[in-house]
C-alpha cells in the first residue's frame, strides 16, 4: 500500500514548494513555479495514478496549511495537480488484446484531451474568484489595455491611440474577448510539454510502464474535428461564462491541430537530407512569426485528420517498398 503513498507524499510536497515560490518574484522563481506540475506527472507515470492523486491532495493540504486559506489549496489542486494527474492517468491507459499485446491509449486522443484539459484549466482559473462575469470581464479588459499600452508605450493617464480606423478602446475590447483563445492555446502547449518532459524523465529512470511512442505519428480522431466545429459555433452564439468556455475550447483545439501539423513536419522529414535544417527553420518560424506560421500547421492538421493524408502516404510508401521501388524518405 505504501508503495504509491510515499512517492505521492514527497511529490506533493515538492510541487507545493515550487508553487509557493510565486511570491518571490524573480525570473528563476517564476521558472520553478512553472515546473510545479512535473512532480505530480512523474509519480503518476512512474508508480501509479493513485500516487498522483496523493501528490495532488498532499500539495493542496500543504499550501492550505502554509497560507491559512482553503482558496489557495483548492486553486492549486484544480489548476495544477488535477490536470497533471489526469493526463498522466490517460497516458498509461491500455488494454490487453487476444494476442496478449497491450494496446496503449492513442496519442491522438491524448492530444485531444490535452486541448480539452488546457481549456478547462483556463476556465477553472477564471472562475476561482466566483462566477462573477462582470469582474472577469473587467479583469480581462484591464489585461488587454495593459498589453496595448506596453506595445504602444502609452502611459496609464493617456487614452489609448487609434489602431488604423479602429479606436483603441474597441481594440482593447476585442483583445479581451480573444483572451480565452490565446490563454487556452498557451495552456495546451504547456501541458503538452509537461507530459512530454515528465515521460522523458520517467523513461530515463527505466520506470515508464508504456513503451516510448512514435510522437511524430500523432493524429487526432475525427471526433476532435466535430468538437472544434461545435464549440466554434457555440462561441459565436453564447455569452457569459459558457461563451468563455466555448471560446477557450475552440482555441485549445486549434492549437492541438497546429501541434499535429508540427508532428507531421517531423514525420515527413524523417530520412531526408537536410532534416535538421528543416526542423530548425520550422521552429524559428514558429518563434519569430508571431503565430502566423500556425495557420498552415492548423490547416494541415485539420486536413490530416479529415482525410488521413499521412496514413495514405504511409500506405503508398509501403506498397512501393514491397514492389521494389525506393521509399519516399
Amino acid at each position: 500500500m505504501t508503495s504509491y503513498i510515499a512517492p505521492g507524499v514527497l511529490a506533493g510536497l515538492a510541487s507545493a514548494i515550487l508553487i509557493s515560490l510565486i511570491g518571490v518574484g524573480t525570473g528563476l522563481a517564476v521558472a520553478l513555479v512553472l515546473l510545479a506540475p512535473i512532480p505530480v506527472i512523474i509519480v503518476t507515470l512512474a508508480f501509479d495514478h493513485r500516487s498522483g492523486l496523493v501528490a495532488g491532495m498532499i500539495g493542496a493540504v500543504a499550501i492550505t496549511a502554509v497560507h491559512g486559506t482553503l482558496f489557495g489549496g483548492f486553486g492549486y489542486f484544480l489548476t495544477t495537480a488535477l490536470p497533471a494527474w489526469w493526463l498522466g492517468y490517460l497516458a498509461l491507459l491500455g488494454r490487453t488484446g487476444a494476442d496478449g499485446k497491450t494496446e496503449w491509449y492513442p496519442l491522438g486522443r491524448l492530444l485531444a484531451w490535452i486541448a480539452g484539459t488546457g481549456a478547462l484549466t483556463y476556465f477553472g482559473s477564471s472562475v476561482l474568484s466566483g462566477f462573477d462575469f462582470e469582474a472577469y470581464s473587467r479583469n480581462t479588459r484591464e489585461m488587454a489595455e495593459a498589453v496595448l499600452r506596453i506595445q504602444t508605450d502609452t502611459p496609464e493617464d493617456v487614452a489609448l491611440p487609434d489602431f488604423g480606423e479602429l479606436p483603441g478602446e474597441q481594440v482593447a475590447a476585442r483583445l479581451a474577448g480573444a483572451l480565452p483563445i490565446f490563454a487556452a492555446q498557451g495552456f495546451t502547449v504547456i501541458l503538452t510539454l509537461y507530459i512530454w518532459l515528465g515521460a522523458k524523465i520517467v523513461s530515463a529512470s527505466g520506470r515508464l510502464l508504456r513503451p516510448w511512442p512514435e510522437i511524430a505519428r500523432t493524429v487526432m480522431p475525427r471526433e476532435a474535428l466535430y468538437t472544434l466545429f461545435a464549440v466554434s459555433l457555440a462561441a459565436i452564439f453564447l455569452d457569459g461564462f459558457t461563451g468563455v468556455l466555448a471560446t477557450a475550447l475552440a482555441g485549445a483545439f486549434l492549437m492541438a491541430f497546429a501541434l499535429q501539423g508540427l508532428a507531421a513536419v517531423h514525420e515527413m522529414s524523417q530520412g531526408r537530407s537536410g532534416r535538421g535544417f528543416i526542423l530548425v527553420l520550422t521552429y524559428l518560424m514558429v518563434l519569430l512569426s508571431q503565430g502566423l506560421v500556425f495557420l498552415p500547421l492548423i490547416m494541415f492538421g485539420l486536413t490530416d485528420t479529415a482525410l488521413g493524408i499521412r496514413e495514405r502516404m504511409r500506405a503508398n510508401a509501403s506498397g512501393r517498398n514491397k514492389g521494389g521501388s525506393p521509399p519516399l524518405s
